[in-house]
């Protein structure tokens, strides 16, 4: 599959774009585990171009996790170009516009999925960053606004019109949230639409390697994207880059499981600081499949959680392997 003129191979496995997940350390990661193109957290375009720190500094990224792509999130088109315009001076592979985030303080205001409520602000959007920059554009949205409101089979065309690369959807309505099972069907429709000419990256509850797989048996889509079931699990990529190509894998080991959670913690206390690197590591260890299904274990994953300093989550995590995990 290509996005213009960067190819991410044949049935290619990406990292989707997580607010205070998708850092640079976690990018490097995955990417190395086998996801074929990264992006990061979204990015403010107001902020942005105010030039405010904790925003400019999202904009980083390293050679090593290339290709890379930067996602911006607005409602305002001139705000929208100029900060497309500041990404494109990052030099990332790809640019990629954010209509699908379905939080409140963002879809509320009508910047990420609060842009299904306005199509042709949308449109505008779009149209106009395309024109603004030299890099490929790319759009990740859902289905649409509501149970009541699935667009995308519409949506999708007229994105493409506007000169978009590629198009990611997510099998969800902004309604849901993240509740209930995402919908591929209309994914898979909008591939088939003889129309559609970009690839079509489907998003949406790919936890196992057999799920990617199946995803694109059934609904023909050129890529697929995983976001959450990475969290806490960066080694899902070498396990479904595997299955794609033989049909089976073997499972990362353990041991290689917990010196990644390691390298996690010590990359981000680096990156920040001990006391906020550990808060921002928090996430993926509450999330990570290495320790679900372990018996009696509620009172340990407390105390992880609550550890404030790299020394403390060490001892911890010595300790899991101890009692939960004695063939390490």
């Amino acid at each position: 599959m290509k996005i213009r003129n960067i190819d991410l191979g044949e049935r290619p496995v990406l990292l989707g774009p997580m607010e205070d997940v998708t850092d640079p350390s976690f990018r490097l990661m995955c990417h190395e585990q086998g996801a074929a193109l990264v992006y990061t957290e979204f990015v403010s375009a107001e902020a942005l171009i105010r030039n405010i720190n904790s925003t400019t500094r999202k904009l980083h990224t390293d050679s090593r996790e290339r290709p890379v792509a930067i996602q911006i999130y607005g409602r305002d088109p001139e705000a929208m170009v100029e900060s497309a315009k500041i990404v494109e001076e990052a030099e990332p592979d790809i640019l990629d516009i954010n209509f699908g985030c379905p939080v409140k303080k963002v879809a509320a205001k009508g910047a990420g999925a609060g842009m299904l409520r306005d199509i042709p602000k949308m449109l505008d959007i779009t149209r106009r960053v395309v024109q603004a920059v030299s890099l490929p554009v790319t759009v990740k949205t859902r289905l649409g606004w509501d149970c009541e409101n699935k667009i995308i089979t519409d949506l999708g065309p007229r994105l493409q019109d506007c000169g978009i690369a590629a198009l990611t959807v997510h099998g969800r309505t902004r309604s849901q949230m993240y509740t209930g099972q995402a919908d591929w069907t209309l994914i898979g429709e909008l591939k088939a639409d003889p129309r559609m000419e970009i690839p079509i990256i489907g998003n949406g509850d790919i936890t196992t390697p057999q799920m990617a797989a199946n995803a694109f048996a059934d609904y023909g889509v050129d890529a697929v994207m995983i976001a959450r079931g990475a969290i806490g699990a960066p080694w899902i990529f070498h396990d479904v880059t595997q299955f794609l190509a033989s049909g089976s894998f073997t499972p990362l080991p353990d041991a290689e499981k917990f010196s990644l959670l390691r390298r996690q913690i010590a990359e981000s206390i680096d990156r920040i600081d001990e006391y906020r690197g550990i808060l921002h590591i928090r996430r993926h260890l509450a999330a990570t499949p290495l320790f679900k299904g372990i018996p009696n274990f509620r009172e340990t994953r407390i105390r992880l959680l609550r550890a404030e300093t790299a020394d403390e989550l060490e001892l911890i995590l010595q300790e899991i392997e101890r009692n939960f995990f004695p063939s390490l």
